[in-house]
């Protein structure tokens, strides 16, 4: 069963630290928290998270991965052969992260939790069709990218991981003010 997410809300905290120490224009200690609704609107429509995982001797992998957020929970796949599935068998603790490179505008997040797998049939299909509304034709159709990834859920060939957010940040960028928000679960 996968972890519990969308009942769970966190304790939104600004960092005025961090927001302080990068904000010395005039008007910027106005700065507030970003809203949880607003991080979980750009959850769910981020295309590309980057993964990061440890290996089994200490060093770093990260690599790129489409995810569905559904209930509150990030949800993505991988080859169980590939390193970053050896990598959270060994430790499932890891990082998701998504955002712009804009030094002016956006909001970059990290989601920091515990990787489990998924085999519930019932929450594997409600993660495919997360999946098919979020990617559309890069799904459904025979010529997309990630056509079949649904058929690979069912059958196994797979392993879906859910990650519920333990901890999430979000460093936010407007126009040059910057603000640093933690969520807490």
């Amino acid at each position: 069963m996968p972890p519990q997410g969308s009942a769970r809300q966190p304790r939104t905290e600004l960092d005025a630290r961090y927001s302080s120490a990068l904000n010395p224009r005039p008007g910027a200690a106005d700065v507030t928290a970003v809203a949880w609704d607003e991080a979980q609107r750009q959850l769910a429509t981020a295309e590309i998270f980057w993964l990061s995982t440890v290996r089994p001797d200490g060093r770093l992998h990260v690599t790129p991965v489409i995810t569905a957020w559904h209930d509150g929970v990030l949800y993505f796949s991988t080859g169980a052969g590939e390193q970053k599935a050896r990598n959270l068998a060994h430790d499932g603790h890891c990082a998701l992260t998504t955002g712009g490179n804009s030094l002016t505008e956006g909001l970059g997040l990290v989601v920091e939790g515990t990787a489990e797998p998924v085999a519930d049939p019932a929450v594997l299909e409600e993660v495919i069709t997360a999946y098919e509304a979020k990617y559309g034709s890069h799904i459904t159709s025979s010529e997309g990218t990630f056509h079949g990834i649904g058929d690979a859920f069912r059958k196994g060939t797979v392993v879906v991981f859910a990650v519920a957010p333990a901890t999430a940040y979000g460093f936010g960028r407007d126009d040059g003010v910057y603000t640093h928000t933690r969520w807490t679960f």
